[in-house]
């Protein structure tokens, strides 16, 4: 198989961003053509020729939130920051750890910071027949990847929610799975992107699952964010990641699923299991 995910899930110039520093900690990435919109505000950020540093003088995880606030604000009525979610992110390095300041969700890629999120594998084992995965295709009004095919379940964790809490939530938002199925999700492996977009830089850590559907439930979309969803063999499904028809971090999660089932063999995918540890990028 030709996987144009593997490629893209890494495709980042480090050369082409400069660090972002909170404190002692590199949180993000800023790409060098956005950081002049910074310059403006010499208070909050100290900027040479090597990284960006939130000023020291923000010291607190209240007074981080509200100098990036601030920033944020501008920039998105300028149009520097499209995709307005009114979500909040915890800005920090590890799911578990404390935040050092929180951000709207579409700031995210601005600032190139991790972000989390769960990608659910929607599986049909028949008795006599093959297994099937249900797949969404993306309302065509989606800030991101619109119209691409996706999980029949997938969303970012925003601040407050735990990983089981937001795959319920967005079990029922996406596809009408009640809470008692949806509890029974199991856990695969943990996929790592780093890869440039036009919104700027997309540092996730993807906790990839797999959820049992009855053979006769019928994904139902609850928020307008899922054009439809497909009931596809596992040979269909190999084929749209290979055509690049379904979006990176869908088909990382899909082929995740389909490795760990033995439903497609591992000489298939060369260069995957990269992507289930953190990127090195020294």
């Amino acid at each position: 198989m030709t996987l144009p995910c593997i490629t893209a899930a890494r495709r980042f110039d480090v050369d082409a961003h400069l660090p972002f520093w909170i404190d002692a900690e590199q949180v993000g990435w800023i790409r060098s053509t956005d950081v002049p919109s910074l310059v403006r505000w010499p208070d909050v950020f100290e900027i040479d020729g090597t990284r960006v540093t939130l000023a020291p003088a923000f010291n607190t995880v209240d007074l981080r939130s509200a100098a990036l606030g601030s920033v944020i604000g501008a920039l998105a009525a300028e149009g520097r920051i499209p995709g307005w979610r009114n979500e909040t992110y915890a800005i920090r390095n590890a799911f578990d750890a404390p935040p050092l300041a929180y951000i709207e969700r579409a700031a995210s890629r601005f600032f190139g910071t991790m972000t989390y999120a769960v990608h659910l594998n929607g599986v049909v084992e028949y008795a006599d027949g093959a297994p099937q995965l249900w797949i969404a295709r993306r309302s065509d009004t989606k800030a991101t990847d619109p119209g691409m095919l996706d999980n029949v379940v997938a969303g970012g964790i925003g601040w407050g929610f735990g990983i089981e809490a937001t795959i319920i939530k967005e079990c029922w938002e996406e596809a009408g799975i009640p809470e008692e199925i949806a509890a029974r999700a199991t856990a695969g492996r943990t996929a790592h992107v780093l890869q440039s977009l036009p919104e700027g830089t997309q540092a996730e850590q993807i906790f990839i699952y797999d959820l049992a559907l009855p053979g006769d439930f019928a994904p139902r979309n609850q928020d307008g964010e899922v054009g439809e969803h497909r009931l596809a063999r596992i040979d269909e499904v190999a084929r749209w990641i290979e055509e690049g028809a379904m979006t990176v971090d869908a088909s990382l999660a899909t082929l995740d699923c389909l490795l760990r089932r033995h439903w497609i063999d591992e000489d298939a995918c060369p260069g995957i299991e990269t992507l289930f540890a953190p990127p090195a990028l020294a």
